[in-house]
């Protein structure tokens, strides 16, 4: 019966939907799980024994009991761990986030070109990335990222205090990582249509925040007693996640990545085809050897000008330059912020900025959600951005005042600073690289996708190295720096 098969054949869309949408929240999780590590066990590498050293004292002496029974790294200084416990520690852990931040910048750049060029050189600065299946690049960078993670956790217990092992360890993570976003973003964006886009999303990018609050609570939990398996423990769960990838990961939507939907049920074709919901899906599978590697070729690819044409594309991408560098610099520095103005060790600290997070999982959902209904990502953009200046004054001001009042403003700043940079990153990247414009281009989403968010790596990376050099001259500062870039943001969203 033809009502009998289009039945079945949705419900077989729905699960395989669903099946995609959880592992490639849980791929992506897993690398931000990976790049929190850093930010909570910063407070453990330096302490502050100059500042407070009779405070510091007490604090170092309670260190000490409580890794004795598990280790004591040779490391005479009481002031944290060889080379960040000397007075310019700020710009040492500065240059360790920027080194990871830079890298992966250019790893996004390289894949941009290799999405773009078909030449030889496309092929070496990209890393042979547009030349393997996605299933296979993707589980490479996850090995290869579990692998580093780990590498810069081994520096606790080896004992290594040369500053470039860890700027070393760095660098390669943020290459390696490079290959993450483009890759789920694309898959994503073939399972699903743009019916509910924004929202559906906005959910899906909550694995970002997810995996923040996941690796803050792994690295907090060692970090007082064994700050190397806060970084070796995330590095096995990446790894792990990259096995799986291997195993279950289906690109799109081609039950054994070889043969079309159509050859296998022709006489549900034509049927939902009449479903607006399904076209999106038909186009994808009809050159559906794209799973294993071909079909990636057999559509040219659009050119890096031609991508820069399609309306909104460099609009959004400098928007998310702004929104990233603000969204980072909390990533990376908060736990250390709070450590300072809150007077709490690192675990408590760790712990506390998950809030940060919590809040951005609710507005990255409700900023798809509002998208949908207004039907107007930029409008959704410029209104969240608006709301998170102030915001940012108030955070600044208000979290002097005590535990409570730094709780409710990490869940607000938390919601109105991830808001629009997961919406820019998710529903309008993949608007962007299904624009009509482009009559079907599978290759484009791919090409936009890199194009925004190597843009916004940018940003990353500028973020936090711009805090670490402004940190020493108060904090205060380092929020009006944040201020300035969340309102570059709002102007540009203006123009689109």
């Amino acid at each position: 019966e033809p009502s009998l098969n289009r039945e079945v054949w949705n419900l077989i869309i729905s699960m395989y939907r669903a099946f995609i949408f959880s592992l490639t929240f849980l791929l992506y999780a897993s690398f931000h799980l990976s790049r929190k590590p850093i930010s909570i066990v910063k407070g453990e590498l330096h302490k502050h024994c100059a500042a407070s050293p009779e405070v510091e004292l007490d604090s170092y002496k309670e260190y000490a009991a409580q890794i004795q029974p598990v280790k004591k790294p040779f490391n005479a200084s009481q002031c944290g761990w060889e080379p960040f416990d000397k007075s310019n520690y700020k710009q040492l852990l500065g240059a360790l986030d920027y080194s990871f931040l830079c890298a992966y910048a250019v790893g996004i750049i390289n894949t941009t070109y290799s999405f773009i060029c078909d030449d030889f050189w496309g092929m070496i600065l990209g890393l042979i990335g547009e030349r393997l299946p996605i299933r296979y690049y993707l589980t490479g960078g996850m090995l290869a990222s579990g692998l580093f993670t780990a590498m810069f956790g081994l520096g606790y217990f080896y004992n290594v205090h040369n500053l470039w092992f860890y700027i070393i360890a760095q660098v390669a993570n943020g290459l390696v990582q490079t290959t993450g976003w483009p890759s789920v973003v694309t898959c994503i964006g073939n399972w699903f249509g743009k019916g509910r886009r924004g929202l559906i999303m906005g959910v899906w990018n909550s694995h970002t925040s997810v995996g923040n609050i996941l690796g803050s609570l792994i690295a907090a939990y060692w970090v007082s007693t064994c700050w190397g398996l806060s970084f070796v423990v995330p590095g096995v769960v990446v790894a792990v996640m990259g096995i799986i990838c291997f195993l279950f990961l289906i690109e799109r939507e081609c039950f054994g990545g070889v043969e079309p939907r159509r050859a296998r049920i022709p006489q549900a074709v034509p049927i939902l085809r009449e479903d607006p919901e399904m076209q999106h899906l038909l186009t994808e599978t009809e050159n559906c050897s794209g799973a294993t590697g071909e079909g990636r070729h057999g559509t040219s690819a659009i050119s890096f000008l031609g991508a820069l044409r399609i309306p909104g594309v460099v609009e959004f991408s400098l928007c998310l330059l702004f929104a990233k560098l603000v969204s980072y610099t909390f990533l990376f520095w908060l736990p250390l912020y709070i450590t300072n103005v809150e007077h709490l060790d690192a675990k408590r600290a760790g712990d506390l900025s998950t809030l940060f997070d919590v809040g951005g999982i609710f507005g990255g959902i409700l900023a798809g959600l509002i998208s949908d209904r207004l039907e107007k990502r930029a409008s959704t953009c410029g209104m969240m951005l608006l709301l998170a200046a102030p915001t940012l004054y108030m955070f600044s001001a208000v979290s002097k005042m005590g535990l409570e009042a730094t709780v409710v403003m990490l869940l607000i700043s938390g919601a109105l600073v991830n808001g629009p940079y997961a919406l820019i990153t998710t529903a309008v990247s993949a608007d962007l690289g299904t624009h009509k414009s482009l009559k079907g281009n599978a290759r484009a989403l791919s090409t936009v996708t890199a194009i925004i968010d190597g843009t916004g790596s940018v940003g990353a990376a500028l973020g936090p190295l711009l805090a670490g050099l402004i940190s020493p001259s108060g904090w205060n500062n380092v929020f009006y720096m944040l201020m300035v870039a969340d309102a570059c943001a709002l102007l540009v969203s203006l123009k689109i």
